[in-house]
């Protein structure tokens, strides 16, 4: 198959997943910044993820950057080396600037080899969400569609990709400018635990709170109920925030109400998890029109 797809570590795939698909799919790690030291997010490879949880829970936050340009240069040069037509299925640009590194890259890349394919979507879409629509778009580079059709596939059903995510600790979303200090205070002090999505922009967005961690588990798997489509027959991803025991009561609530559908359960990345903390649980798939 002569389609290489790219994308970033913020699609949260499990490390296993990726490698079993290594000959179609590479991912582009974000640089984090924690402790003083740059670390480049490789889904757990070479940074233990239970070390990092254990910062966060610690009180450390890390800081991300977006990808350069020049990496996104190298890795289509080497896949188009390769005689590879290219699709970068990239991180939301409602929230980083990464998706403009690639689309420079490209430019500079077609200067030099003006036969080169490079297909860029911007996903809209974050965390497991993005991954969602990386494994359909795996499934149907195995299945013999070519790259120019995926790229047309991804653009028509990327507002229908929903990702529902719980988070735990509001002092997370506090520092990366999402909800008021006084709201965080105010939320910890009842165990409020706001449910968010990701508008038709991209950009992350609360849609109500519920109080305590198993009704905020409740509300994503009623979520799922009400958007999820069959038709599609989309691999469900659950994620979560080095909290396994949550993620498997998610799972079990999902098979209730469909006992037929294919989980993927991962661990959601270093880059991801810097800007939402421990404990975050969350659920992705295809499905109908997502909530604006």
């Amino acid at each position: 198959m002569n389609i290489k797809i790219l994308t970033d570590s913020c699609c949260d795939l499990p490390l296993s997943f990726v490698a079993s698909n290594s000959d179609l799919l590479e991912v582009l790690g974000m640089p984090i910044q924690i402790q003083g030291r740059e670390i480049i997010d490789d889904l757990g490879k070479s940074f233990d993820r239970s070390e990092f949880y254990g910062l966060l829970r610690q009180g450390i936050m890390p800081t991300t950057s977006q990808i350069n340009a020049f990496r996104f240069e190298e890795a289509f040069k080497a896949a188009h080396n390769e005689g590879k037509a290219i699709i970068y299925l990239g991180f939301t640009s409602g929230m980083s600037g990464t998706l403009n590194s690639a689309t420079l890259a490209k430019q500079l890349v077609l200067d030099d080899y003006p036969e080169a394919e490079i297909h860029i979507v911007d996903t809209l879409s974050a965390s497991i969400g993005q991954g969602a629509l990386i494994v359909e778009a795996l499934k149907q580079a195995r299945s013999g569609v070519n790259a120019s059709d995926i790229e047309a596939w991804a653009n028509r059903v990327k507002l229908q990709t929903h990702h529902w995510f719980g988070v735990d600790d509001l002092n997370y979303l506090k520092n990366g400018g999402r909800i008021s200090h006084v709201s965080a205070m105010v939320g910890s002090m009842l165990n409020v635990k706001p449910t968010l999505g990701v508008d038709h922009e991209g950009k992350l967005k609360p849609y109500g709170n519920v109080r305590g961690r198993k009704k905020s588990i409740a509300q994503l798997a009623t979520k799922f109920s009400e958007h999820y489509s069959a038709a599609h027959q989309s691999t469900v991803i659950v994620g979560h925030g080095n909290c396994p025991e949550d993620a498997a009561l998610l799972v079990d609530q999902l098979r209730q109400i469909d006992s037929e559908v294919d989980i993927l359960v991962t661990e959601l990345s270093m880059t991801i998890a810097s800007h939402v903390g421990p404990n975050m649980i969350a659920v992705a798939f295809i499905g109908d029109e997502r909530e604006n």
